[in-house]
């Protein structure tokens, strides 16, 4: 099989809207998890298996399975993070009410201050990255990813 030239490769990985989104958001993810984590009082540290879970949680909490499926892991990954994340009283299980068996996952109010702290945390990020880019852009990044997730199902 023909290699293709290192340079040519990234050039092509450049290219792709997608490819920079993801890269984009791992690296802002690691920034904010360092922050997060310097300013701690406590630990164990917050790891990006954490804050992948966090975004899919809501007040009404959700079914492992589904964070599961969202995330694409197993189940017992996810049961994994929702137990760590529970000795740290950031999120709860509840009886579904629509299915006795099952559970939902959701923040606590410890933890709802928590992802308040962190929604900072990536606020002062983005003022740093306004800065660096300009507020126009930003902006227009904002009002961009906003319409990108209202196209995505």
């Amino acid at each position: 099989m023909k290699t293709i030239d290192r340079e040519k490769f990234e050039t092509i990985k450049r290219q792709s809207v997608a490819q920079l989104l993801f890269k984009c958001a791992r690296l802002v993810n690691e920034q904010a998890i360092e922050r997060v984590n310097q300013r701690a009082t406590v630990s164990p540290p917050l790891r990006a298996a954490h804050t992948a879970l966090f975004p899919h949680l809501n007040a009404e909490g959700v079914r492992g399975a589904d964070l599961a499926k969202k995330l694409g892991v197993s189940k017992q990954a996810v049961s994994q993070l929702v137990t760590e994340l529970e000795e740290w009283g950031v999120v709860e299980q509840i009886a579904d009410p629509q299915d006795g068996r099952a559970k939902l996952v959701r923040f606590t109010k410890k933890g709802e201050q928590a992802l308040l702290q962190g929604l900072a945390v990536l606020g002062e990020l983005e003022r740093e990255l306004s800065d660096k880019i300009g507020k126009r852009r930003m902006q227009e990044l904002h009002t961009a990813l906003l319409a990108l997730e209202k196209a995505l199902p």
